[in-house]
């Protein structure tokens, strides 16, 4: 059978498609702060006061009037503590010895930090003078009353976690995980810790794999293991994946061979499809379905096929699912050498990206040519450079746009 450009629809229209796709992204859950590290925001996390609240002390020293500088010599009314309840007002000439984090005393504009004065009797002597507002956090510093911190879809990590901590946030509203079920089918398929004889066979590593991928992703993955190439086996897997997943993803079986039975299986489940057959290299076999609420994403056996189609198809539902902007970052990078695609269609390329004075770099050291199963090619800090089916040879210096890897 002779494939051709004709027989599958653009990644582009693929990529359209896949994102007029209504899915539930409306569910959440309240978890405790402490518990909500790597969840996705349900909802804006928007200040409800200044930070600080008041002018605040940023370093250890004496809260003044700055004009009183003038005098070289002020008294010392006490000290000021770091959560104590300042009520006196400085008068001329006065001073308050004032400590980080401290509220600063009414009257006071400045704070000279210790090293430039000397302390004696009950006074300050000023040996270097200071700026008005010196080492002084001016009310709403930090943020201000109404502003949104953190937005809606974000991605909880530490800064996220410390920014809501400080503001007293107990509970946080986090779209609930989608469920992808994962299952890798193939009579050839080996699982982890089975044995075998037979050399033909091959270890299964794209359920683990695209497993670890879509955790890292956000969502709750149920681990199916491996099918063999049998219909009704396949068919009785797949119907009871779906009663409890929301994404159920499948390596094998897609393409035209006469073991391929998933994408006949896929129809008799009652699911629509939404296309099968994209201009991409690799995975240009890949099936996406619907039945009601559910998905099904079949994608092709080869280690890096299914990788990678995982990324540009599984990723971008459950990115809708959790409410987040986009399921990975693509930046633009400059080819550090020469590169000729190697077919018809849209490519992904395991490629290196180089950051140098703020700008990427791609190059291609040490990534193997070959077939769709080379997943080694993704090891070490690899990224995805998107070749579109209208270029051919690009030269060195060209901009291409590249998916990065660690960005899910």
């Amino acid at each position: 059978m002779s494939i051709t450009g004709a027989d599958f629809i653009s990644y582009e229209t693929s990529q359209n498609m896949l994102e007029l796709l209504h899915v539930n992204n409306h569910r959440y859950e309240r978890v405790p702060l402490s518990n909500a590290l790597g969840r996705v925001l349900a909802e804006d996390i928007t200040a409800v006061y200044n930070d600080p609240q008041f002018p605040t002390a940023s370093m250890d020293g004496y809260a003044l009037k700055h004009e009183d500088l003038a005098l070289g010599e002020l008294i010392v009314l006490g000290d000021n503590p770091a959560g104590h309840d300042e009520r006196r007002v400085l008068s001329r000439g006065e001073s308050i010895k004032t400590f980080t984090g401290s509220m600063m005393p009414e009257g006071a504009d400045t704070l000279i930090q210790i090293e430039n004065v000397t302390f004696a009797d009950g006074k300050i002597s000023i040996n270097e003078t200071v700026a008005r507002g010196n080492a002084v956090r001016p009310v709403g510093e930090g943020y201000k009353a109404g502003e949104v911190l953190i937005e809606k879809g974000t991605k909880i990590g530490f800064a996220q976690i410390g920014v809501m901590a400080g503001l007293n946030q107990v509970m946080v509203k986090v779209s609930l995980r989608p469920r992808v079920a994962v299952i890798a089918t193939g009579s050839e398929i080996l699982d982890l810790g089975e044995n075998s004889d037979n050399p033909a066979q091959i270890r299964s590593s794209n359920n683990y794999t695209l497993a670890a991928l879509f955790e890292q992703a956000g969502a709750e993955v149920i681990q199916l293991g491996t099918a063999p190439d049998d219909k009704d086996a396949i068919m009785k897997t797949f119907e009871n994946a779906l009663e409890s997943a929301d994404i159920l993803v499948s390596t094998g079986g897609v393409s035209v061979g006469d073991y391929d039975f998933v994408k006949d299986i896929i129809p008799r489940l009652g699911a629509e499809i939404v296309y099968k057959g994209v201009g991409i290299k690799p995975g240009r076999h890949i099936l996406v379905a619907q039945r009601g609420h559910k998905f099904i994403l079949a994608l092709p056996g080869f280690a890096y096929s299914s990788t990678v189609t995982a990324i540009l198809y599984a990723l971008p539902l459950i990115a809708k699912m959790l409410g987040k902007k986009a399921p990975y970052k693509t930046v633009a990078a400059k080819l550090q050498e020469d590169f000729t695609k190697r077919s018809r269609f849209t490519e992904f390329t395991a490629c290196n990206i180089v950051v140098e004075d703020g700008e990427y770099f791609v190059n291609f050291r040490g990534k193997k040519v070959g077939s769709s199963a080379i997943l080694t090619n993704l090891l070490n800090e690899s990224a995805l450079m998107v070749a579109g089916e209208d270029d051919k040879f690009l030269e060195a210096g060209t901009y291409v746009n590249v998916i990065l890897l660690e960005s899910f």
